[in-house]
Protein backbone atom coordinates (compact mmCIF):
# COMPACT_ATOMS: atom_id res chain seq x y z
CA UNK A 1 0.00 0.00 0.00
CA UNK A 2 1.37 3.41 -0.97
CA UNK A 3 2.40 5.69 1.88
CA UNK A 4 0.44 8.96 1.59
CA UNK A 5 1.87 10.60 4.71
CA UNK A 6 3.56 13.83 3.44
CA UNK A 7 5.96 13.97 6.39
CA UNK A 8 7.18 10.43 5.78
CA UNK A 9 7.48 11.06 2.06
CA UNK A 10 9.51 14.26 2.37
CA UNK A 11 11.64 12.96 5.26
CA UNK A 12 12.54 9.91 3.15
CA UNK A 13 14.10 12.18 0.55
CA UNK A 14 16.74 13.23 3.07
CA UNK A 15 17.50 16.94 3.03
CA UNK A 16 14.04 18.54 3.09
CA UNK A 17 12.69 22.05 3.44
CA UNK A 18 10.67 22.64 6.60
CA UNK A 19 8.58 25.37 4.96
CA UNK A 20 7.52 23.02 2.17
CA UNK A 21 6.86 20.28 4.72
CA UNK A 22 4.55 22.48 6.79
CA UNK A 23 2.69 23.72 3.73
CA UNK A 24 2.23 20.20 2.33
CA UNK A 25 0.97 18.91 5.68
CA UNK A 26 -1.45 21.83 5.83
CA UNK A 27 -2.74 21.14 2.32
CA UNK A 28 -3.16 17.42 3.09
CA UNK A 29 -5.27 18.00 6.22
CA UNK A 30 -7.76 20.47 4.75
CA UNK A 31 -9.47 21.22 1.47
CA UNK A 32 -9.04 24.97 1.96
CA UNK A 33 -6.38 26.82 -0.01
CA UNK A 34 -4.24 29.27 2.00
CA UNK A 35 -2.62 32.45 0.77
CA UNK A 36 0.96 33.32 1.67
CA UNK A 37 -0.26 35.79 4.29
CA UNK A 38 -2.47 33.15 5.90
CA UNK A 39 0.42 30.68 6.00
CA UNK A 40 2.64 33.29 7.68
CA UNK A 41 -0.09 33.98 10.25
CA UNK A 42 -0.55 30.27 10.99
CA UNK A 43 3.19 29.78 11.47
CA UNK A 44 3.32 32.77 13.80
CA UNK A 45 0.35 31.52 15.84
CA UNK A 46 2.10 28.16 16.27
CA UNK A 47 5.22 29.85 17.67
CA UNK A 48 4.66 29.37 21.41
CA UNK A 49 7.35 31.73 22.67
CA UNK A 50 6.14 34.50 20.36
CA UNK A 51 2.50 34.06 21.34
CA UNK A 52 3.31 34.06 25.07
CA UNK A 53 5.51 37.14 24.59
CA UNK A 54 2.75 38.87 22.63
CA UNK A 55 0.33 38.29 25.51
CA UNK A 56 2.87 39.63 28.02
CA UNK A 57 3.55 42.71 25.93
CA UNK A 58 -0.14 43.44 25.35
CA UNK A 59 -0.80 43.04 29.08
CA UNK A 60 1.94 45.57 29.89
CA UNK A 61 0.65 48.04 27.29
CA UNK A 62 -2.97 47.75 28.45
CA UNK A 63 -2.21 48.11 32.15
CA UNK A 64 0.20 51.01 31.53
CA UNK A 65 -2.18 53.07 29.41
CA UNK A 66 -5.40 52.32 31.32
CA UNK A 67 -4.25 52.41 34.95
CA UNK A 68 -3.23 56.07 35.28
CA UNK A 69 -4.95 57.24 32.12
CA UNK A 70 -3.50 58.72 28.96
CA UNK A 71 -4.11 62.22 27.65
CA UNK A 72 -7.74 63.22 28.23
CA UNK A 73 -8.74 59.68 29.21
CA UNK A 74 -8.81 58.99 32.97
CA UNK A 75 -7.44 55.81 34.50
CA UNK A 76 -8.79 53.35 37.04
CA UNK A 77 -5.89 53.56 39.51
CA UNK A 78 -6.67 55.66 42.59
CA UNK A 79 -3.27 57.38 42.80
CA UNK A 80 -1.35 59.53 40.33
CA UNK A 81 2.39 59.90 39.72
CA UNK A 82 2.69 63.56 40.81
CA UNK A 83 1.05 63.59 44.27
CA UNK A 84 2.95 62.95 47.50
CA UNK A 85 1.07 60.63 49.88
CA UNK A 86 1.40 59.71 53.54
CA UNK A 87 4.05 57.09 54.19
CA UNK A 88 2.61 53.55 54.36
CA UNK A 89 4.51 50.40 55.37
CA UNK A 90 7.75 52.36 55.58
CA UNK A 91 7.50 52.96 51.79
CA UNK A 92 7.86 49.22 51.09
CA UNK A 93 5.54 47.44 48.59
CA UNK A 94 2.20 46.46 50.10
CA UNK A 95 1.34 43.82 47.51
CA UNK A 96 0.50 40.38 48.88
CA UNK A 97 -0.64 37.05 47.56
CA UNK A 98 -4.30 38.07 47.39
CA UNK A 99 -4.25 41.84 47.85
CA UNK A 100 -2.65 44.89 46.30
CA UNK A 101 -2.65 47.11 49.35
CA UNK A 102 -2.41 50.89 49.31
CA UNK A 103 0.85 51.08 47.32
CA UNK A 104 1.51 47.67 45.71
CA UNK A 105 4.94 48.67 44.37
CA UNK A 106 5.81 50.84 47.35
CA UNK A 107 6.56 54.55 47.46
CA UNK A 108 9.56 56.57 46.38
CA UNK A 109 11.75 58.63 48.67
CA UNK A 110 9.21 61.48 48.98
CA UNK A 111 6.07 59.36 49.18
CA UNK A 112 4.85 59.21 45.57
CA UNK A 113 3.02 56.05 44.55
CA UNK A 114 5.61 53.94 42.75
CA UNK A 115 3.06 51.95 40.74
CA UNK A 116 1.83 55.18 39.16
CA UNK A 117 5.41 56.26 38.47
CA UNK A 118 6.21 52.89 36.87
CA UNK A 119 3.11 53.08 34.67
CA UNK A 120 4.01 56.62 33.58
CA UNK A 121 7.57 55.56 32.83
CA UNK A 122 6.33 52.53 30.88
CA UNK A 123 4.06 54.76 28.80
CA UNK A 124 6.89 57.09 27.88
CA UNK A 125 9.35 54.30 27.12
CA UNK A 126 6.86 52.46 24.89
CA UNK A 127 5.89 55.63 23.00
CA UNK A 128 9.54 56.50 22.37
CA UNK A 129 10.32 52.94 21.28
CA UNK A 130 7.47 52.77 18.77
CA UNK A 131 8.18 56.21 17.30
CA UNK A 132 11.86 55.30 16.93
CA UNK A 133 10.91 51.98 15.33
CA UNK A 134 8.54 53.58 12.83
CA UNK A 135 10.86 56.45 11.86
CA UNK A 136 13.94 54.24 11.53
CA UNK A 137 11.97 51.70 9.48
CA UNK A 138 10.72 54.34 7.06
CA UNK A 139 14.17 55.87 6.57
CA UNK A 140 15.95 52.53 6.32
CA UNK A 141 13.41 51.18 3.82
CA UNK A 142 13.63 54.27 1.59
CA UNK A 143 17.44 54.42 1.64
CA UNK A 144 17.82 50.68 1.09
CA UNK A 145 15.26 50.50 -1.71
CA UNK A 146 16.65 53.49 -3.62
CA UNK A 147 20.28 52.41 -3.31
CA UNK A 148 19.52 48.80 -4.26
CA UNK A 149 17.34 49.57 -7.26
CA UNK A 150 18.92 52.71 -8.76
CA UNK A 151 22.56 51.68 -8.18
CA UNK A 152 25.31 53.91 -9.59
CA UNK A 153 25.98 57.34 -8.12
CA UNK A 154 22.87 57.36 -5.91
CA UNK A 155 23.83 54.03 -4.33
CA UNK A 156 27.37 55.27 -3.68
CA UNK A 157 26.18 58.45 -1.97
CA UNK A 158 23.51 56.71 0.16
CA UNK A 159 25.83 53.91 1.23
CA UNK A 160 28.61 56.30 2.18
CA UNK A 161 26.13 58.24 4.31
CA UNK A 162 25.10 54.94 5.88
CA UNK A 163 28.73 54.05 6.59
CA UNK A 164 29.23 57.45 8.21
CA UNK A 165 26.38 56.78 10.65
CA UNK A 166 27.65 53.25 11.34
CA UNK A 167 31.23 54.20 12.27
CA UNK A 168 30.06 56.63 14.98
CA UNK A 169 29.02 54.78 18.18
CA UNK A 170 25.23 54.96 18.38
CA UNK A 171 25.07 55.62 22.12
CA UNK A 172 27.54 58.51 21.83
CA UNK A 173 25.67 60.04 18.90
CA UNK A 174 22.33 59.51 20.64
CA UNK A 175 23.63 61.22 23.80
CA UNK A 176 24.62 64.29 21.79
CA UNK A 177 21.26 64.33 20.02
CA UNK A 178 19.39 63.81 23.30
CA UNK A 179 21.17 66.75 24.89
CA UNK A 180 20.40 68.86 21.82
CA UNK A 181 16.73 67.90 22.01
CA UNK A 182 16.53 68.92 25.65
CA UNK A 183 18.45 72.17 25.43
CA UNK A 184 17.80 73.58 21.96
CA UNK A 185 14.53 72.00 20.77
CA UNK A 186 12.43 72.33 23.89
CA UNK A 187 12.65 68.72 24.98
CA UNK A 188 9.63 66.41 24.83
CA UNK A 189 9.58 62.70 24.16
CA UNK A 190 8.36 63.03 20.57
CA UNK A 191 11.27 65.28 19.61
CA UNK A 192 13.68 62.89 21.31
CA UNK A 193 12.08 59.87 19.62
CA UNK A 194 12.17 61.46 16.16
CA UNK A 195 15.85 62.33 16.52
CA UNK A 196 16.70 58.84 17.77
CA UNK A 197 14.81 57.35 14.83
CA UNK A 198 16.96 59.38 12.44
CA UNK A 199 20.03 57.67 13.93
CA UNK A 200 18.80 54.07 14.01
CA UNK A 201 18.03 53.16 10.39
CA UNK A 202 21.39 51.92 9.10
CA UNK A 203 20.95 48.20 9.79
CA UNK A 204 17.61 47.99 8.01
CA UNK A 205 18.93 50.02 5.07
CA UNK A 206 21.64 47.44 4.44
CA UNK A 207 19.17 44.54 4.72
CA UNK A 208 16.65 46.12 2.35
CA UNK A 209 19.40 47.01 -0.12
CA UNK A 210 20.53 43.39 -0.21
CA UNK A 211 16.96 42.18 -0.80
CA UNK A 212 16.34 44.75 -3.53
CA UNK A 213 19.61 43.89 -5.30
CA UNK A 214 18.35 40.33 -5.61
CA UNK A 215 14.76 41.18 -6.53
CA UNK A 216 15.62 43.76 -9.21
CA UNK A 217 16.98 40.94 -11.40
CA UNK A 218 13.75 38.92 -11.28
CA UNK A 219 11.49 38.44 -14.28
CA UNK A 220 8.52 40.30 -12.80
CA UNK A 221 10.65 43.45 -12.50
CA UNK A 222 11.77 43.16 -16.12
CA UNK A 223 8.14 42.69 -17.14
CA UNK A 224 7.07 45.81 -15.25
CA UNK A 225 9.88 47.80 -16.88
CA UNK A 226 8.87 46.54 -20.32
CA UNK A 227 5.30 47.64 -19.72
CA UNK A 228 6.52 51.16 -18.95
CA UNK A 229 6.00 51.20 -15.18
CA UNK A 230 7.71 54.10 -13.45
CA UNK A 231 10.55 53.60 -10.98
CA UNK A 232 8.46 54.57 -7.90
CA UNK A 233 5.70 52.16 -8.97
CA UNK A 234 8.13 49.28 -9.50
CA UNK A 235 9.73 49.84 -6.10
CA UNK A 236 6.47 50.34 -4.17
CA UNK A 237 4.17 47.89 -5.97
CA UNK A 238 6.52 45.11 -7.01
CA UNK A 239 9.74 45.07 -4.99
CA UNK A 240 8.91 46.27 -1.46
CA UNK A 241 6.00 43.81 -0.96
CA UNK A 242 8.54 41.02 -1.46
CA UNK A 243 10.76 42.59 1.24
CA UNK A 244 7.88 42.86 3.70
CA UNK A 245 9.09 40.01 5.89
CA UNK A 246 12.53 41.53 6.36
CA UNK A 247 11.06 44.97 7.02
CA UNK A 248 8.52 43.80 9.61
CA UNK A 249 11.01 41.67 11.52
CA UNK A 250 13.62 44.44 11.53
CA UNK A 251 11.03 46.98 12.68
CA UNK A 252 10.08 44.73 15.60
CA UNK A 253 13.67 44.27 16.68
CA UNK A 254 14.27 48.02 16.26
CA UNK A 255 11.54 48.66 18.83
CA UNK A 256 13.29 46.40 21.33
CA UNK A 257 16.62 48.12 20.67
CA UNK A 258 14.99 51.53 21.03
CA UNK A 259 13.69 50.64 24.49
CA UNK A 260 17.18 49.75 25.64
CA UNK A 261 18.65 52.85 23.94
CA UNK A 262 16.15 55.15 25.65
CA UNK A 263 16.83 53.43 28.96
CA UNK A 264 20.57 53.97 28.56
CA UNK A 265 20.16 57.62 27.60
CA UNK A 266 17.78 58.38 30.47
CA UNK A 267 20.07 56.58 32.89
CA UNK A 268 22.99 58.73 31.72
CA UNK A 269 20.89 61.90 31.94
CA UNK A 270 20.53 62.57 28.19
CA UNK A 271 17.03 61.19 27.66
CA UNK A 272 13.73 61.96 29.35
CA UNK A 273 14.02 64.75 31.91
CA UNK A 274 12.15 65.39 35.17
CA UNK A 275 9.38 66.24 36.01
CA UNK A 276 8.44 63.66 33.38
CA UNK A 277 9.81 60.18 33.84
CA UNK A 278 10.72 56.95 32.07
CA UNK A 279 11.89 53.52 33.20
CA UNK A 280 15.53 54.41 32.60
CA UNK A 281 15.19 57.70 34.47
CA UNK A 282 13.64 55.94 37.47
CA UNK A 283 16.62 53.58 37.69
CA UNK A 284 18.98 56.53 37.41
CA UNK A 285 17.21 58.55 40.09
CA UNK A 286 17.08 55.75 42.64
CA UNK A 287 20.27 53.79 41.92
CA UNK A 288 21.71 54.92 45.26
CA UNK A 289 18.77 53.28 47.06
CA UNK A 290 19.54 49.79 45.76
CA UNK A 291 20.66 48.50 49.15
CA UNK A 292 18.15 50.32 51.40
CA UNK A 293 15.05 50.42 49.13
CA UNK A 294 15.72 47.85 46.39
CA UNK A 295 12.15 47.93 45.04
CA UNK A 296 12.89 51.38 43.62
CA UNK A 297 15.42 49.66 41.37
CA UNK A 298 14.05 46.22 40.58
CA UNK A 299 10.49 47.26 39.56
CA UNK A 300 11.57 49.45 36.61
CA UNK A 301 14.32 46.97 35.77
CA UNK A 302 11.76 44.14 35.66
CA UNK A 303 9.51 46.10 33.30
CA UNK A 304 12.43 46.97 31.02
CA UNK A 305 13.46 43.31 30.91
CA UNK A 306 9.90 42.10 30.28
CA UNK A 307 9.28 44.57 27.44
CA UNK A 308 12.63 44.02 25.73
CA UNK A 309 12.46 40.22 25.94
CA UNK A 310 8.83 40.00 24.82
CA UNK A 311 9.42 42.23 21.79
CA UNK A 312 12.55 40.25 20.86
CA UNK A 313 10.66 36.94 21.05
CA UNK A 314 7.85 38.42 18.95
CA UNK A 315 10.50 39.40 16.39
CA UNK A 316 11.91 35.86 16.43
CA UNK A 317 8.42 34.47 15.86
CA UNK A 318 7.83 36.80 12.92
CA UNK A 319 11.21 35.89 11.44
CA UNK A 320 10.42 32.17 11.62
CA UNK A 321 6.93 32.78 10.23
CA UNK A 322 8.13 34.74 7.20
CA UNK A 323 11.16 32.51 6.58
CA UNK A 324 10.89 29.05 8.19
CA UNK A 325 14.23 28.09 6.60
CA UNK A 326 15.93 30.18 9.31
CA UNK A 327 14.51 27.81 11.92
CA UNK A 328 15.25 24.78 9.81
CA UNK A 329 18.99 25.52 9.61
CA UNK A 330 19.44 24.59 13.25
CA UNK A 331 17.39 21.38 13.03
CA UNK A 332 18.03 19.79 9.66
CA UNK A 333 21.40 18.17 9.21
Amino acid sequence: MENTDPKAHIAAVGDFNVAELDDEVLDSTTDKSYSQGQLVLRRFLRHRAAMFSLLVFLFIVVIAFTSIGFGPFPGWWKHNYTTTYDIVNNRAPTIGWFTLGEHPMGQDTVGKDYFALIMRGTQRSIIIAFVVGIVSTLIGTIVGALSGYLRGFIETVLMRITDLFIVIPLLLLAAVVGQLANERLGGGILVLALLLGVLSWTGLARLVRGEVLSLREREFVYSAQALGASTPRIIIKHILPNCLGTIIVSATLAIASAILLETSLSFLGFGVKAPDTSLGLLISQYQQKFSSQPWLFYWPAAFILAIALSVNFIGDGLRDAFDPRQKAKGKVK
